[in-house]
């Protein structure tokens, strides 16, 4: 006659300690990704090689200008520059749905307003503090050639020098993050970088083509005042015979980057990765 033992216990596997996914962590993905990408630093670069060297051009044609603001020397390569930053905003995103890395983004973390967001983030504080250094690094070098020529950068007035350069770094944000939300919305880094193209340069100079045809096109040249690059322009060097007062120009660069991201997110919800 056998006796039947019951079996042990079973006991819970242990499992390793939890990793927090928190927002911290995703915000430190994003930057891996950035950083480690050699497009971010080519582009970075180049942003920075136009601006001193057009500051510099810019410091030298103006010669002997009387009135003129030193400072506009330093700000007006935004012009160009501005479309370095959407085309980077653009790549950030695109290149992860070109390699598929996407799907591995939103495996780890499914939020996706969450990955929305924490890329928003990196890209804008890492465009606005290198568009800092870079500004800060034209006015040093064409600083000296304004001044022999009269025109020398005012460094005691915050107003007239430091809060141009403030507000021009924050709108190479704003291009780099319209180029983020039509990224998402796109998914080609063609059509998206085609889109940047078109909204930040071609569009200004469709509008100024209208400038001549009476008041019958007003409409185009009123509506061309609100395009990222104009209300960019408006917010850095005020002027109180602007179409735009510096406060609308502030709420029109706003708007511009809630449309492109709003569109992202909403695009990014319902779209398979």
């Amino acid at each position: 006659m056998t006796t039947q033992t019951a079996p042990a216990p079973r006991t819970a596997p242990r499992t390793a300690p939890g990793y927090r996914r928190g927002f911290g962590r995703v915000l430190r993905s994003e930057w891996i990704k950035l950083a480690t990408v050699r497009s971010t630093w080519w582009s970075i670069g180049i942003t920075a090689v136009l601006t001193v060297g057009i500051a510099v051009m810019i410091a030298f044609a103006v010669g002997e200008t009387p009135g003129f603001n030193g400072i506009a020397a330093v700000i007006m390569p935004i012009q160009f520059t501005m479309l370095l930053a959407g085309i980077l905003g653009v790549i950030s995103v695109t290149g992860e749905y070109s390699t598929g890395m996407i799907r591995s983004t939103l495996t780890a973390v499914p939020q996706r307003g969450v990955v929305l967001a924490a890329k928003a983030v990196v890209m804008g504080v890492v465009l606005f503090v290198a568009s800092l250094l870079i500004f800060f690094a034209a006015a040093a070098a064409a600083g000296p050639i304004l001044s022999a020529n009269g025109s020398a950068i005012d460094w005691t007035s915050f107003d007239g020098t430091y809060l141009p350069i403030i507000i021009a770094s924050a709108s190479m944000a704003v291009f780099a993050l319209i180029g983020v939300g039509l990224g998402f919305i796109l998914r080609s880094g063609a059509g998206a970088i085609a889109a940047v193209v078109g909204l930040l340069f071609v569009m200004p100079i469709v509008v100024s083509m209208f400038a001549m045809a009476g008041e019958a096109w007003q409409w185009v040249l009123d509506a061309g005042n609100y395009l990222p690059m104009a209300a960019a322009q408006f917010a850095i060097m005020p002027n109180p015979d602007a179409p735009l007062d510096a406060n609308a120009a502030y709420l029109t660069l706003v708007a511009w980057v809630a449309a492109s991201l709003l569109g992202a997110w909403a695009v990014l919800r319902t779209r398979d990765a």
